[in-house]
């Protein structure tokens, strides 16, 4: 297993359980007082949060999510990393990077003061991950499972150069009905519509859903907040180390184009907000420098 054992998990932390699928994957599962939680090891993957205090899962899961070794699983949060959407040069490397197909370790696994669980996993280095990335460096994630979900991923150069990446928490939220809930926290950010031949806009307003709907927000840093009255709840997306939010829903059409996305209105269960550095965000990592990209999800009643 290319991890810390269960035996040796459990040991540090006894609010955290190993196990393993028929498939051969790894995973996490955690309970504490505050919350439930599961990762997958491969791509550092959150498949699952929610608060004690809240009646919904908070993170959307596809009933048709894969679970086979290299394959991203759909839902929850997925890692991209080290780039954003296609590779720029090779089209036959992994969509989103690769960080969410490849095994990580558990370093760590701790009880926080407040009762939160805190993980510390670090991407394990593979022929395939030094064919794509050829720069010396580390990746590692930090998950903080307590009343909120915080995330932070930390990519360290270790040459003699710097190196560029784009990166993004790509992550699915459960909704009442995608089609009835709004998004603030964007007014007035331009953004570059994928649905429409990237045309660049402002946001006029906050953000309502009735079609496919792909934007990156570029030069924003700002938190946003899902409002769904369907579930009595606003989803605050608060974020740091970030200057890009891409929101996307795919809709009826390109949903059922999709083999890994659900039942057939599945989709309206779900909207992804997510935590970038994409296009003219992306960041230049500097030699013997760390850049770190944060998010932390909280729920509070309407």
């Amino acid at each position: 297993m290319n991890s810390v054992s269960s035996i040796n998990i459990q040991q540090q932390n006894p609010h955290v359980r190993a196990y393993q699928d028929a498939n051969g994957l790894h995973y996490l599962q955690i309970e504490n007082a505050l919350a439930t939680a599961t990762i997958a090891l491969q791509g550092a993957h959150i498949m699952h949060w929610q608060p004690k205090s809240a009646a919904e899962p908070v993170l959307w899961l596809s009933s048709n999510a894969r679970f086979v070794a290299g394959r991203s699983i759909r839902g929850g949060t997925p890692i991209c990393w080290p780039w954003f959407g296609a590779h720029p040069t090779d089209s036959s490397f992994c969509p989103h990077g690769f960080a969410r197909v490849i095994p990580w370790e558990v370093t760590q696994a701790t009880t926080l003061s407040n009762g939160a669980t805190r993980l510390m996993l670090t991407m394990g280095a593979t022929d395939e991950t030094k064919r794509q990335l050829s720069y010396p460096h580390t990746l590692s994630i930090t998950i903080t499972v307590g009343e909120t979900l915080k995330i932070a991923l930390a990519t360290t150069n270790h040459g003699a150069h710097p190196f560029m990446i784009g990166e993004a928490f790509h992550t699915y939220f459960n909704v009442s009905d995608v089609g009835e809930i709004n998004i603030t926290g964007l007014e007035q950010s331009l953004y570059s519509d994928k649905v429409h031949d990237y045309q660049r806009l402002t946001q006029q307003g906050k953000l309502e859903f009735n079609s496919e709907f792909d934007r990156v927000y570029i030069n924003n840093s700002d938190d946003c907040t899902i409002v769904d009255k369907g579930f009595n709840r606003a989803i605050r997306v608060a974020k740091s180390g970030s200057n890009s939010t891409v929101i996307w829903t795919p809709w009826a059409e390109k949903a059922a184009q999709i083999a890994d996305m659900g039942t057939k209105d599945e989709w309206r269960k779900m909207i992804c907000v997510e935590s970038a550095n994409a296009l003219e965000n992306s960041i230049v990592v500097n030699p013997h420098q760390t850049h770190t990209i944060c998010a932390e999800y909280s729920i509070e009643a309407l």
